[in-house]
């Protein structure tokens, strides 16, 4: 982590001081070299220290930050190049990364054991790789994450397109680009709640098929409208999926990372590199099939929903793991309340001793 924020405030450094756009570009690409710490390091600390439901609904706090902020960043951006240059947003980006580097060195200690610690060489990521392709759990709710990862990347390069050349929305775009962020935020505090009763599965499971159906409706009121439905109805279909996709993000990365604790690190940057590799190629397919038109974009969210409830199926495979929910409910409760079963079986024994007694 701190290697990585390093790395990142060094881009940005390049970045403001760049004399060239070629210098700029390449302060950028140090940047997103970088920034991939934060957002493996984070899943794997989770992965580390929770597993289960408690996971989930950590899981799903870390996935909503992540999501976030490509959302309220045009509007922060924005706002930046109101009161200075765009150097500023790079000089603003780097304080935050100061930020943050300063607080994980100073409060967050480090999470998984000497004991478990692996070498760091090429042999062993690669076989970490290799465990995670070959676990049929952990591919698949990778595939589904990917599959969901899709559409909602081709939503984001087409968005101002979407906003302003379709919906003519002009200076408001970063406001109703911003609004649809609330869903994202509510769904991340809602899942929380219900992943502890109802379970990760069940939960993304529901919200999938939500997004399959409701973007199935909205294509074809696409079709009652020319293509673009009101914008209204247009908003209120994108909030109730970006809602779905909030719950889903955190709960699909918990289950595939479940069977991954032993290799966090490692099975964290693999799943996170699969989801992208994934969902990017498919993301700019259709984001360049735009054309003025929902057609695309309420049609790709039905399909890559199917996607993801197909992906799902097949991590799952036998009917025996429906039950992994109820036996993790379980072993949460255990955590919850650590030395419950041993007075639970100490009480046992005193009121067995008891009837001993009074029948002797």
């Amino acid at each position: 982590m701190h290697a990585g924020l390093a790395l990142f405030m060094a881009g940005c450094l390049v970045s403001i001081f760049a004399p060239t756009f070629g210098a700029m570009i390449a302060g950028r690409v140090l940047q997103g070299v970088g920034v991939a710490a934060p957002r493996i390091v984070t899943v794997a600390m989770v992965r580390d220290q929770y597993e289960g439901r408690r996971m989930a609904r950590l899981m799903s706090l870390a996935m909503a930050v992540f999501i976030l902020v490509p959302i309220v960043a045009p509007a922060l951006g924005q706002g930046i190049l109101l009161v200075g240059d765009w150097r500023a947003i790079f000089a603003a980006i780097f304080a935050v990364a100061a930020i943050a580097l300063t607080w994980f060195a100073l409060r967050q200690p480090e999470t998984l054991p000497v004991a478990a610690r692996r070498p760091f060489s090429p042999r062993d990521i690669g076989a970490a790789a290799l465990e995670v392709l070959r676990t049929r759990t952990a591919l698949g709710y990778t595939l589904a994450a990917a599959c969901l990862f899709a559409p909602f990347l081709a939503y984001l390069s087409s968005a101002r397109q979407i906003f302003q050349d379709a919906y003519r929305t002009g200076e408001l775009f970063p406001l109703w680009f911003g609004v649809l962020a609330l869903a994202f935020g509510c769904a991340s505090l809602v899942n929380g709640r219900l992943v502890m009763k109802h379970g990760m599965r069940r939960l993304s499971k529901t919200a999938a098929a939500a997004v399959t159906l409701v973007s199935a409706a909205a294509w074809a009121l696409a079709f009652a409208f020319g293509g673009l439905p009101p914008f209204r109805l247009f908003m209120g279909y994108l909030l109730v999926v970006f809602f779905c996709i909030g719950l889903l993000f955190g709960n699909l990365n918990a289950l595939a990372m479940r069977p991954l604790g032993h290799v966090a690190g490692a099975g964290a940057a693999v799943v996170a590199s699969l989801t992208t590799f994934g969902g990017v190629p498919l993301g700019g397919l259709v984001g360049r099939s735009f054309d003025g038109t929902m057609y695309a974009q309420t049609g790709a969210f039905a399909v890559f929903g199917a996607g993801v409830l197909a992906a799902m199926r097949w991590a799952e495979g036998t009917r025996g793991n429906d039950d992994s929910d109820r036996r993790t409910r379980r072993s949460a409760d255990d955590v919850r309340a650590p030395g419950a079963s041993t007075r639970r079986g100490r009480q046992g024994r005193d009121r067995r001793g008891r009837g001993r007694a009074s029948l002797a």
